[in-house]
């Protein structure tokens, strides 16, 4: 089933993209969560559109690229987002909001594939985010994802909210953890318990088979009489 992305899903492409996707899970995951909606031939063919006209605005040769990463490294690109007291978004900054922001603010269509951004921006702060605009031609993109409504606290500032984060992560992590370890113990004393059960039953002689106490036995049978 092909569907387009309103939202970059991890594994399976970016926003704007017109995929193709088990019918399943377009229906009981990305539609519902209104990350994907069908492909209308009508949508993606104006997708296309779009993206053709965008084309014409990047890099077509080596000298160009150079102008362009000369363009793109002397401006900053910021995005207001909401985060919380720690510092941490309640989305994130994606790829492909990093190359429609350049696209806004420049003008200019570089390819989202190709900026070195291993996962998406999770924290306020600054950031450095290399992209290749053409062959052995590569840009650093200056980032600032400031909090909604305010600016960037100072670097040692920012830099305590980050550890203070991690500490937090880690905690979570330790938390986590120790309760997969009680339940996998609780799971192995469960079937232990059990085994055990099913050996001692095994190993009981016939006429004592639990759960029958030797007052109930059957009598054995009186001789008869020559």
């Amino acid at each position: 089933m092909q569907v387009i992305l309103r939202e970059d899903v991890e594994k399976v492409g970016l926003r704007g993209e017109v995929v193709d996707v088990a019918a399943g899970f377009a229906r009981n995951y990305l539609l519902p969560r209104r990350l994907a909606e069908p492909a209308a031939s009508g949508r993606v063919a104006e997708i296309q559109k779009l993206a053709a006209s965008r084309a014409r605005h990047e890099a077509q040769s080596f000298e160009q690229a150079q102008e362009l990463a000369q363009k793109l490294e002397g401006a900053e690109l910021r995005f207001d987002v909401q985060a919380g007291d720690t510092g941490t978004l309640f989305g994130s900054v994606t790829a492909t909001d990093i190359a429609d922001r350049v696209w806004e603010t420049q003008r200019l269509r570089i390819d989202r594939r190709k900026l070195d951004l291993p996962e998406s921006i999770k924290r306020i702060g600054r950031y450095e985010v290399p992209v290749e605009l053409f062959q052995d031609v590569t840009a650093t993109l200056r980032l600032a994802v400031v909090p909604e409504g305010g600016e960037l606290p100072p670097e040692e500032e920012l830099e305590a909210l980050d550890q203070a984060a991690a500490a937090e992560e880690a905690a979570a992590a330790a938390e986590a953890e120790e309760t997969r370890a009680a339940a996998e113990a609780a799971t192995e004393a469960a079937v232990a318990e059990v085994e055990a059960e099913e050996q001692s039953f095994d190993e009981s002689p016939p006429d004592e088979a639990p759960g029958k106490p030797a007052t109930e036995r059957d009598p054995e049978p009186e001789p008869r009489g020559e």
